[in-house]
């Protein structure tokens, strides 16, 4: 598809604030323009006032510098609309949401403005229980040695409260059902890992950059849900539901969906787990009525305590 001017400056500008440098053969790839294009597109980024520095090396480069003066967000209708329902929507820290939308706001262009402010006034955000507060200095090293290629080590804390030094090549951070998890290789073991954000200290790049390799999932949720599953619980339980697989697969997290699998058209069997009782209580009442349940006698136990008090 061949953009209009506008529209790919729109575009060159959204790609050199992805990442720190970019070649210009690899700009031109992405646009799907000349090398002389992108130095005419280049050209008129400076003139609107963005501080667009050329690189040395191999063909030449550039990248987007920090300015005292930037001009107004280039925002569409559309993107202004999706910053501020997904600030209100899904922060679990409303104030800090709320902070950084109103300074959003204030460098958008009057005619955004309005409509953000319109959003802003009118939705009303319940916190989700689920969600885990991460440290957004933690989330901004993570994500900055992400797009960089950078290794990065930090102190890991595990589910047993043990701390240990991790070193690893970031590939992505994943965000899902409340929690933001770090897909990485480790180099010392040697093997790809998941780390709960929330558990990581003190992060820190080391500045040695890494040549990507090739992750065993291809998608880096799918490599999540995966481990997830694969994941040993301190309680589990097999669950046969009276329900089509797809119906069971919207009533429980999306991290659950590998651990459903149909029996026949209108039947299906869950593995369920959870280091808490009470997690998988609520696991198990999602499921519905009907629902036949093989578990441990402790977790039998706890059950049929919680529906004795029910029942009272």
């Amino acid at each position: 598809m061949v953009l209009s001017t506008p529209a790919r400056l729109l575009r060159l500008l959204s790609l050199l604030e992805s990442r720190r440098e970019w070649a210009g053969t690899e700009l031109a790839e992405r646009l799907g323009v000349t090398d002389r294009t992108v130095r005419r597109d280049i050209g008129r980024l400076r003139e609107l006032g963005y501080p667009v520095e050329g690189t040395t090396g191999t063909g030449g480069g550039y990248r987007l510098t920090s300015g005292d003066d930037l001009p107004p967000l280039l925002l569409d209708d559309d993107e202004a609309v999706a910053i501020a329902a997904g600030l209100l929507g899904t922060s679990p820290d409303a104030e800090t949401a709320g902070r950084a939308l109103a300074k959003l706001t204030q460098v958008m262009p009057a005619r955004l403005r309005r409509r953000v402010a319109d959003v802003g006034a009118s939705v009303v955000s319940v916190p989700d229980h689920r969600a885990t507060r991460i440290d957004p200095g933690v989330l901004a090293v993570l994500a900055g040695a992400v797009r960089d290629r950078e290794i990065v080590r930090f102190a890991y804390r595990r589910r047993d409260g043990t701390t240990g030094d991790r070193r690893v090549e970031p590939h992505h951070v994943v965000a899902t059902y409340g929690l933001w998890y770090l897909v990485a290789y480790d180099t010392v073991a040697a093997d790809w890992r998941t780390f709960r954000v929330d558990r990581i200290d003190r992060p820190e790049s080391v500045r040695l950059r890494f040549t990507p390799r090739t992750l065993p999932a291809g998608d880096p949720a799918e490599h999540v849900r995966r481990t997830i599953t694969a994941t040993p619980y301190r309680y589990s339980l097999r669950a046969t539901v009276p329900l089509p697989a797809q119906d069971v697969r919207a009533r429980l997290p999306m991290s659950l969906s590998a651990r459903i699998q149909p029996a026949d058209p209108g039947t299906c069997t869950v593995q369920l787990g959870a280091d808490s009782l009470d997690q998988l209580v609520r696991d198990v009442v999602a499921l519905g009525p009907g629902t036949r349940l093989e578990a441990s006698p402790e977790v039998l136990d706890h059950l049929r305590e919680i529906g004795r008090w029910l029942q009272a």
